[in-house]
């Protein structure tokens, strides 16, 4: 697919670009209206591929959970081990679509791992994650950062204290959830471990308050984010913190999302996903 129509969709997404004005530069793009709504399917998240680990798999116990948060009451999804014992602990941050069909399936691919792996719905506060996507937008951009940092923050603690969990903590986030596993790493110091992938990177200044190892993902083709790592890949070397970097040749932003027909890279999504496992396996150790 061309490389611009790519692009034009992740400025839909990740920035206030109204959709009929999305539409319209679409359809130049394309040819026509009716080019761009053929064209639509092949871009936009398909759920139907969603599940590779069964909601209802033995291996595994599966809840929804809820934490106090800042001000409000967070929920989440929780996947474990089917065996009874303590595990490490990893948050799982969804994208700016919110705590979805995908992601809880990736909790459970996180779970099959060997860890007590919990997703937390940043729109808790609205009510929990929407099924119409324009509402979603809608309650993403109405969010104040503090407090939803702050929410995803508390995550940490409720997984220390857990029975279940060794009391280790590391995350992984995806896209707006890899800006907030940098600010995980950023703001909590007990923290062992983070894996954002083609997120935001933190501001230069607040590198040196990282504690945690952290692995960093991202997409060849993915300039908007991209335009941030040599800045952030300095500050790391500077403040001593431990880092693997990976930038995956021909992959776009959101490779590893298996909903994305036209961004997901099988290949790069498997072996990024390998050298996250094993990544956190070696830290919450």
């Amino acid at each position: 697919m061309d490389q611009r129509i790519i692009n034009l969709f992740d400025e839909y997404t990740h920035k206030p670009l109204p959709r009929d004005e999305f539409m319209k530069r679409l359809a130049k793009l394309t040819g026509g209206m009716a080019a761009a709504m053929a064209t639509l399917p092949l871009l936009e998240i398909n759920y139907a591929h969603a599940e590779t680990v069964p909601h209802q798999d033995d291996r595994l116990v599966t809840e929804t959970i809820t934490y106090p948060g800042d001000n409000t009451t967070m929920k989440g999804y929780l996947a474990r081990p089917k065996a009874n014992g303590k595990y490490p602990a990893v948050i799982v941050i969804h994208e700016n679509r919110g705590l979805n069909p995908h992601i809880e399936d990736v909790t459970r691919r996180m779970a099959l791992a060997g860890f007590l792996a919990l997703a937390p719905d940043a729109l808790s506060g609205a009510g929990g994650t929407p099924t119409d996507d324009a509402q979603i937008r809608e309650l993403f951009g109405k969010l104040d950062m503090t407090q939803t940092r702050n929410n995803f923050v508390k995550a940490v603690d409720y997984l220390q204290t857990r029975p279940d969990s060794t009391g280790k903590v590391g995350c992984v986030g995806f896209c707006w959830g890899g800006a907030m596993a940098n600010q995980l790493a950023v703001n909590v110091p007990s923290l062992k471990a983070a894996v954002p992938f083609y997120g935001r990177q933190p501001e230069a200044a607040d590198v040196p308050k990282i504690k945690a190892a952290v692995q960093l993902h991202y997409g060849g083709l993915d300039e908007r984010v991209n335009q941030g790592i040599p800045a952030y890949e300095e500050a790391l070397k500077k403040a001593g913190v431990p880092y693997e970097l990976y930038v995956y040749d021909g992959a776009q932003h959101a490779f590893h999302n298996d909903t994305a027909p036209t961004r997901y890279n099988e290949a790069a999504a498997k072996l990024a996903w390998s050298r996250t496992v094993d990544f956190l396996k070696k830290r919450l150790a």
